[in-house]
């Protein structure tokens, strides 16, 4: 397009690119003092393309001050200011606009300097202030435990005059009975003294007028009909007296008759008493005797078997050859094997034999990249052997549990446990404490800590099982201490326990067994059988009092090894067996083999049935456990939707099994037939 106006001069590019390779080689010479680095740094290098200049990164621009890193292209923009000078008054506004923006951030950097030594200057007064906050804090503490101490000192003293005070009012009360018994005695005495003295007195009065002459000076004819009258009235009496006789000799006094009446319908209650014992008696005998035939057969069939086996079974091994193999000599053996079956026996021997196998590894082979490999054992190459005591493995599970309680548990339990080994040696050695670490609770199954731990690891049981194990264990523990008012750790079976014991023993005797009011109120829903086995493996015997003492805290300790006491062991005992069963009632309920399909609101349905108890919240923690979906995708009840989510029932029981499922409410009793 042709215009009226002509276009400036232009200098030539020829004499632009030698003015700029003039000022960037005095550029850098003036530089060369900052850094020696800068010799081995490329030069920077100028090219033309149409009238666009393009410049090359210089790694200088770190490295060197402001005013020196804005110095060549000051030059170069003065140079363009010159050359061009149709432009000039535009570029000079630009350089000039640079120049304030510049001259005013560095202002700002300025002012802003005290600030930040203001900064520094809180920072420290706040830091003092923290750290006095925290002294105080500390000697609050201080007095508060002094506090709790001189109280717990004047409760004891409390306690000690209460006591004191109890003996006394029993002793007053004891003074008091016999006093009374003094006072009814001298008030018996007072009585039959005043009697003796009246009847005294009456006699003495009869004397007197018997002696008196003044009687024989009555008249003899009207002693004569005086006597007549009395003679009369004693016929007439003794008449009547006949006459009763005759009508009432056998009539019995209503007293009488009142208190055999009485003692007839008292004989009357016992009478129908012994006959309803007569009748449970006696259906228990027959009971007893289809028992006892049962018995007698499965004894035959036992017997037959047992027969067969000792023709065709091999002989039972000798164990004693274990003990000079086993390290430690007979008596680590003996303990080993203390109360163990065969089938314990070869479990404790083979962790004897690989405990020893695993400490002659210097070595473990790595078991690769794979999808199967749980992510702490992804590794390729030899991972070395760490070699650690059972003990040292087993305090270091324990911390394990205690970071993974305090923690939110935001990510999974496999992923915790390698950043814990990282957090605790390193990243280096985290991946060979991980191999050693698990080929160690691999081996040694039998140690309640170890299993424990792998089961939770491997994703056998979720983390929540052993998680809310260990705080019912808690709250029983807890229950236990309010019971105990002295704090001394002992209660009375009396406390623990509470006797329901009938007049007679016999056949009856499960309904006659104590049961533990302090576990019934923990665990309500545990039947008799299941309070008497817990209360035995805590130490209860038949033959306790109600004055016999318990340690209860023994109850929940440890040994070096981890491994808990039998009360605690049966609790998780008597927890797995309760999941069994529950399951095993949920398979009944939906009448279905394992390897067919079971819907949502079938499964739904099932679990309502056996447990009317559970909330909506629990059921659609279960399905989504069971049909591996997030509750946040779970249809609503009654949606279409359901009848199209479909599982293999023995996969999600396997599924059910993992988590923590149990019964919330009591068991509906069976119809009697």
């Amino acid at each position: 397009m042709a215009t009226g106006c002509t276009l400036p001069q232009l200098p030539r590019p020829q004499v632009l690119v030698a003015r700029l390779r003039v000022v960037m080689a005095s550029q850098q010479s003036r530089c060369h003092s900052f850094s020696s680095a800068s010799r081995l740094q490329p030069q920077t290098s100028v090219t033309m393309d149409g009238s666009f200049l393009t410049e090359d990164k210089s790694t200088q621009k770190h490295k060197l001050p402001q005013k020196q890193r804005t110095l060549p292209y000051r030059e170069i923009f003065e140079f363009f200011i010159e050359d061009f000078k149709t432009y000039k008054p535009l570029l000079s506004s630009i350089k000039n606009a640079y120049e304030r923006m510049l001259a005013h951030q560095r202002e700002t950097i300025r002012a802003l300097e005290p600030l930040k030594a203001k900064l520094v200057n809180v920072n420290e007064e706040c830091n003092e202030r923290i750290l006095a906050m925290r002294a105080e804090e500390r000697h609050e503490i201080s007095l508060l435990k002094k506090e709790k101490m001189n109280l717990l000192k004047l409760i004891d003293r409390k306690n000690e005059e209460k006591i004191s005070l109890q003996s006394q009012v029993t002793k007053l009360r004891k003074n008091l009975a016999e006093e009374y018994l003094h006072y009814l005695s001298e008030r018996d005495a007072r009585k039959i003294l005043i009697a003796d003295l009246n009847e005294l007195r009456y006699q003495r009065e009869d004397m007197s007028l018997a002696q008196s002459p003044g009687i024989w000076g009555e008249d003899p004819v009207k002693l004569t009909l005086a006597l007549k009258m009395t003679r009369q009235d004693l016929t007439r009496t003794q008449m009547e007296l006949n006459t009763m006789k005759a009508n009432f000799g056998d009539v019995v006094p209503r007293r009488d008759f009142e208190m055999q009446e009485k003692m007839n319908k008292d004989l009357q209650e016992q009478l129908d008493s012994l006959r309803a014992s007569y009748e449970e008696v006696r259906k228990e005998h027959e009971i007893l005797m289809q028992l006892h035939m049962s018995t007698l057969k499965e004894r035959d069939q036992f017997y037959s078997e047992l027969q067969e086996i000792q023709r065709t079974s091999t002989p039972r091994p000798d164990w004693s050859k274990c003990e000079d193999v086993v390290a430690g000599g007979s008596e680590r053996w003996k303990m080993l094997a203390e109360g163990k079956n065969s089938d314990q026996l070869v479990d404790v021997l083979l962790e004897e034999i690989g405990s020893g196998l695993l400490r002659e590894k210097d070595f473990f082979p790595g078991l690769g990249y794979g999808e199967a490999i749980p992510a702490f054992l992804r590794f390729d190459g030899l991972v070395e052997n760490k070699k650690p005591s059972k003990k040292d493995v087993i305090n270091l599970l324990k911390d394990a549990w205690k970071e993974r309680l305090a923690e939110e548990q935001k990510e999974t339990f496999p992923d915790f446990f390698f950043n814990f080994l990282e957090h605790r040696f390193g990243p280096n050695d985290a991946i060979a404490w991980a191999y050693t670490v698990f080929e160690n609770i691999k081996l040694f199954r039998s140690n309640e800590v170890m299993s424990q731990f792998y089961a939770v690891l491997m994703g056998k049981w979720s983390e929540n099982v052993y998680i809310t194990q260990k705080k019912t264990v808690a709250q029983l523990l807890k229950e236990m201490t309010n019971a105990d008012s002295q704090n001394e750790g002992l209660l009375t079976m009396e406390q623990f326990r509470e006797r329901h014991r009938q007049a007679s023993a016999g056949p009856c005797w499960p309904s006659c067994l104590p049961h533990s009011t302090i576990l019934k109120s923990t665990f309500p829903l545990k039947t008799e059988e299941q309070i008497q086995e817990l209360m035995e493996a805590g130490g209860w015997h038949p033959s306790s009092s109600n004055a016999d003492l318990l340690n209860y805290r023994s109850l929940f300790m440890e040994d070096e090894e981890g491994q808990s006491e039998p009360f605690v062991q049966k609790l998780w005992e008597q927890y797995m067996n309760e999941k069994d069963e529950y399951l095993q009632q949920l398979k009944q309920e939906l009448c279905i083999e394992l390897h067919e399909e079971v819907t949502l609101p079938k499964l739904r349905g099932a679990l309502m049935s056996i447990d009317p108890s559970l909330d909506k919240q629990t059921v659609n923690t279960y399905i989504s456990q069971a049909f591996q979906l997030p509750e946040s995708q779970l249809p609503e009840e009654g949606d279409e939707k359901e009848e199209g989510i479909v599982e293999i029932l023995q996969t999600a029981l396997e599924r059910l099994q993992v988590i923590d499922i149990r019964r919330v409410g009591p068991q509906e009793p069976e119809p009697t037939s």
